[in-house]
């Protein structure tokens, strides 16, 4: 690619997969995390090492994480000519809308997490388990954009 970022493209686009990659680690420890959590509610001591396992977590990795991928990802999108209405886009339109439904998803996240923290537990450990698989789903379908370029 020859847009805006010239040569560093392969450079931003390689800082850009490290980033997803810290980021789904994140995304696939935080809710077996939460199952941990729920499960040592009836201990406050254990609970309140949960809570901040989950703090941790976030504030070190996810959160961090998730803005770089955003910022690199919208450069290299601006660099394909997104904002220019640039054509054969339909696949980075795709995959923009599953990293914006994984964002969210990392938002429910951190904010059961919180919810944990204050002793609301709304799910069962099975729905935690089940939630654990949201993003390896998101995932593949992103990569599966992101390489074979479907549309």
């Amino acid at each position: 690619m020859t847009g805006f970022l010239g040569n560093a493209w392969l450079w931003v686009k390689a800082a850009h997969v490290i980033f997803v990659i810290f980021w789904m680690a994140g995304l696939f420890i935080l809710p077996r995390y939460l199952v941990h959590h729920q499960e040592a509610l009836g201990d406050a001591a254990q609970a309140r090492a949960w809570a901040d396992r989950e703090g941790k977590l976030r504030r070190i990795i996810l959160t961090p994480s998730l803005i770089i991928v955003w910022v690199l990802g919208l450069a290299l999108s601006a660099n394909l000519g997104l904002f220019e209405g640039g054509a054969g886009l339909g696949w980075l339109h795709a995959k923009l809308l599953l990293v914006l439904l994984l964002s969210g998803y990392h938002g429910w996240a951190v904010g059961y997490a919180r919810k944990l923290a204050s002793g609301n537990a709304r799910l069962t450990a099975k729905q935690l388990r089940l939630a654990n698989e949201i993003p390896a789903i998101f995932v593949a379908l992103i990569v599966i954009l992101a390489v074979v370029r479907p549309f």
